[in-house]
């Protein structure tokens, strides 16, 4: 109730005193609930993210060098580091090549048949690998196609292999 002895500027002062009580009150309510929900999440183990990382099949590509002598295979993606490699062809022996691999011309010359000595060529081949992807050792294999073809034949020179490309079947 209103006080008659009271006058207009303490009837505004007394409101004014009930309403910062008021926002007083909600934002002690609202701290409480802050509280009461941060306390009651506690018990619960922090979640941890952690990203699978998926593994990348193996591909491999050759680049030609010293005009096609020799053709240095290598992994596509950088992540991959070989540790062996091992050429197979149908029929004959396994050629390893190792782990930094640099496959000769003359090494295929053995690969091929011996009736296939003229113009362009292709050998169906299999690479089977050793290699390490993110820490982990991996085996993977793939069928490819090697591509040579025969130069020379001149005077003074017999016929040699040129290695041209790589390529994956």
């Amino acid at each position: 109730m209103t006080d008659p002895t009271e006058t207009p500027a303490q009837a505004k002062r007394r409101r004014l005193i009930n309403l910062g009580e008021a926002i007083a009150l909600a934002a002690l309510i609202i701290s409480a609930l802050g509280l009461w929900n941060s306390w009651s999440k506690r018990d619960e183990k922090p979640a941890v993210v952690v990203e699978q990382t998926r593994s990348i099949p193996l591909a491999l590509r050759g680049r030609v060098e010293d005009d096609g002598k020799v053709l240095a295979i290598s992994p596509v993606e950088a992540g991959h580091a070989l540790e062996s490699l091992t050429l197979t062809a149908p029929g004959k022996p396994p050629v390893e090549l190792g782990s930094e691999p640099r496959l000769s011309a003359s090494s295929v010359e053995g690969l091929i048949s011996a009736d296939r000595n003229e113009g362009d060529g292709s050998l169906q081949i299999t690479l089977d690998a050793r290699y390490i992807e993110t820490g982990i050792e991996r085996r993977g294999n793939g069928r490819y196609r090697l591509e040579y073809r025969w130069v020379g034949g001149g005077l003074f020179e017999g016929r040699s292999l040129r290695l041209t490309r790589l390529t994956r079947n």
